[in-house]
């Protein structure tokens, strides 16, 4: 372990709230396994702690997720952000919207290298038979059942499923120049 990675987590711990939490209580547990020289334990606990950020990172992502229209209901997908690791990295969350006899779900993915490179596809889509949507001043690729779209070039915004005009009126009530920061 470098010195400079455990003194940017020492800073993080000192530059952060006062009161201890589960993050803070990681880095400095690490901070003391690499003061003992136990560099493995100190691992452990930085990656503890990362684990407990993306898990939070992933919290926060998640309040982007529009709200069920009338008369529907939203179930978001606990499970979803663990996945992120075999698609390399970020965060990411879903739900899944149900009502009067139809089903879609929304997903976000966030910095992650795989969504970084869909820009150009998403930029061309209309070569590939997707027709382009606008939504306020984003833009979305409409494909078969797909509605997808590429905020702040690092969040995609993807919906499988769902009634194209609801699909669209959902994610107008969306907050995409929050969500562009999302993270900041």
């Amino acid at each position: 372990m470098r010195p400079f990675l455990i003194a940017a987590a020492a800073t993080m711990f000192i530059a952060g709230p006062a009161a201890s939490d589960d993050v803070t209580d990681a880095i400095e547990s690490a901070l003391q396994a690499y003061k003992d020289g136990d560099r493995q334990y100190a691992l452990e606990e930085l990656a503890y702690a990362t684990q407990l950020l993306k898990a939070m990172k992933t919290e926060d992502l998640s309040a982007f997720l529009p709200e069920a229209p009338d008369g529907w209901s939203r179930e978001v997908d606990t499970e979803f952000a663990a996945g992120m690791a075999f698609m390399g990295g970020g965060v990411g969350a879903s739900a899944e919207y149900s009502g009067g006899g139809e089903r879609f779900s929304v997903t976000l993915m966030a910095d992650n290298p795989m969504v970084a490179s869909m820009a150009p596809m998403l930029a061309n889509a209309g070569l590939m038979g997707g027709r382009m949507i606008r939504v306020g001043r984003e833009k979305f690729v409409a494909q078969d059942d797909e509605i997808m779209g590429l905020v702040g070039n690092r969040i995609l915004i993807q919906v499988s499923g769902g009634n194209p005009d609801l699909v669209v009126q959902m994610l107008e009530g969306m907050d995409f120049a929050a969500l562009a920061s999302f993270g900041s």
